[in-house]
């Protein structure tokens, strides 16, 4: 591992944060309004929407189960990495001429395409895009969190621009993702550290160290009951990030404006603001976790989203609901970055991207799966309030159940340590 320099001199640290900022540039500038397009210019209803994201999250749990196995294959390889910015840099033109018309005269087969290559260049693709920068922080010295955070400020430029440009015209958004995926592109196919060539020559040589786990390994880490436990908590919590965030919010949130119009655009505002603020939060998090743990920290982002859930069911103004979405950019932060450090605390760190993709992504991918629809018809049946509170006692149930079963800090560490600033004190006193 390369020791810690100035991010500013870390030519890895500096391509990384290039490439997460451009990919989420070109996810973001569509995906905001994804659930709004359903409705408004598709013409669906809660139902239909649960049904889309349901498939989504079928194709996404797939995919990126896959993604996970071959990336911890490839190493620091980013071979994937050009093939997710490839797709992500057609997406204007797939939804123009393909997805689009088909969700109008054939919506199965339309739902069916589009949950493989949106899932494959965005959902699945953000989950790959997160652990390969992880694993390049490890490798190469620098703080995840500072790279990540380009990340969310891509999604927040974009968010700010992308109620106009939804009502101008929805493929606008689509169109403009492609210029960000070609951007993408370019930087994964042509910006190679020095550092990044010489570890893939090492990776690449038989005398060198491998960086690529074992099936043996593999194996053994999926039978652990741990990782399950840690699942079933993944599954109650930070799956009702889309359910909620995406599936709900949005129109929920415009319907307490005049005009569905103001409302997209005050929607978009909001959203880049909420989305700046999660920015700085990739820099506060590690932080906070130095300072209260790992195991701490991911029950705190489970008790932002259960009062965050339950008090948008309370509040029914535009400028109180606005300040209880901000409480989003704590929490995203909260799950994102503890996670992570949970696996590599307490799993063989090889194995990080596998394990980022079954025990956190794909855990709420499941979740989606079998909760977007029947979700969507309690929305549908019983208005905002009543699906808001029911998700957030769930997420509450969760929370309780997480505090019995997430491991310390301390306890099965079969990865890299993890020292709080207090036990650093007490080590140097």
């Amino acid at each position: 591992m390369v020791g810690k320099t100035s991010m500013w001199r870390n030519p890895s640290y500096l391509e990384s944060s290039t490439g997460i900022f451009f990919f989420f540039c070109a996810w973001g500038i569509w995906w905001s309004f994804y659930q709004r397009w359903l409705v408004t210019g598709l013409g669906m209803t809660n139902t239909q929407v649960g049904n889309i994201y349901s498939i989504n999250s079928v194709a996404t749990l797939i995919i990126m189960f896959v993604y996970g196995v071959i990336q911890d294959e490839l190493g620091v390889k980013r071979r994937l990495a050009i093939f997710i910015a490839a797709i992500a840099a057609l997406v204007g033109p797939f939804v123009q001429f393909i997805y689009a018309p088909l969700m109008h005269s054939n919506m199965i087969l339309g739902a069916i395409l589009g949950a493989i290559v949106l899932s494959a260049g965005f959902m699945s693709g953000c989950s790959l895009i997160e652990a390969i920068t992880e694993r390049y922080s490890r490798k190469f010295g620098f703080e995840y969190g500072q790279s990540r955070a380009w990340g969310s400020f891509g999604y927040a430029i974009v968010a700010l621009v992308a109620g106009f440009a939804f009502n101008i015209n929805p493929m606008i958004n689509f169109w403009l993702g492609s210029v960000f995926g070609l951007c993408m592109l370019l930087v994964y196919l042509f910006w190679i550290p020095d550092e990044q060539r010489e570890e893939i020559r090492k990776e690449s040589t038989p005398a060198g160290e491998k960086s690529q786990p074992s099936l043996h390994d593999m194996l053994h880490v999926l039978g652990m009951p741990t990782l399950w436990l840690l699942i079933v908590f993944m599954i109650f919590t930070n799956t009702f990030y889309t359910v909620f965030d995406q599936q709900m919010f949005p129109t929920y949130y415009a319907n307490l404006f005049p005009t569905a119009a103001r409302g997209n655009e005050v929607y978009g505002i909001l959203n880049s603001f909420q989305v700046f603020l999660e920015s700085a939060m990739m820099g506060v998090v590690p932080v906070i976790m130095r300072k209260i743990g790992v195991r701490n920290s991911l029950l705190l982002g489970a008790t932002v989203m259960f009062a965050r859930i339950g008090l948008c069911g309370f509040f029914h103004d535009p400028i109180t609901v606005s300040v209880v979405k901000l409480f989003h950019s704590i929490e995203v932060p909260l799950f994102c970055l503890p996670a992570f450090r949970y696996f590599t605390l307490h799993f063989n760190p090889k194995l990080s991207a596998t394990l980022y993709m079954v025990g956190f992504q794909i855990a709420s991918q499941v979740g989606q799966v079998v909760l977007s629809t029947p979700l969507g018809i309690l929305h549908d049946k019983t208005g905002d309030r009543t699906t808001f509170y029911t998700i957030s006692l769930v997420v509450l149930l969760a929370l309780i159940y997480g505090f019995f079963v997430l491991k310390r800090d301390d306890q099965q560490v079969d990865g890299d340590p993890f020292i709080r600033d207090s036990q650093k004190a007490k080590a140097i006193a």
